[in-house]
């Protein structure tokens, strides 16, 4: 089992940044595929980033390209989001996840068994 514990989030303005923190625990979650997803009223959830826990190619929407990075740090077990250049449609909670890479499919939440507990984001124009 692995538990992703997130914070971050927050109110901000059209324009400005923000980082999202993902701390993972549990049992063997270094040869995990991590990702960001979002979810924005009315709306079903999104896929927004990836990387694989042991490094490699990261992968991203083609909404937030350019302004958003997926990172982590082992040391600290932990992954994160820089959102840059944010806007109001950016507006969303937005969960972590994890899960095997051999049952993830990219752009999907297909595959990510463990979630966090998410994170309000909130853009203001």
């Amino acid at each position: 089992q692995v538990l992703l514990v997130e914070s971050g989030g927050g109110l901000v303005q059209a324009g400005d940044s923000l980082k999202l923190s993902c701390v993972a625990s549990g049992r063997s979650f270094n040869t995990y595929a991590m990702a960001w997803f979002r979810r924005a009223p009315g709306k079903e959830r999104q896929f927004v980033a990836a990387i694989r826990w042991s490094g490699g190619p990261t992968y991203y929407v083609d909404s937030v390209k350019g302004r958003y990075t997926i990172s982590r740090d082992e040391a600290k077990n932990t992954v994160y989001l820089q959102m840059n250049s944010l806007k109001p449609e950016d507006t969303a909670v937005y969960y972590c996840a994890a899960g095997l890479p051999e049952h993830t499919l990219l752009g999907s939440p297909t595959g990510y068994d463990y979630w966090g507990q998410g994170a309000q984001v909130t853009v203001s124009s």
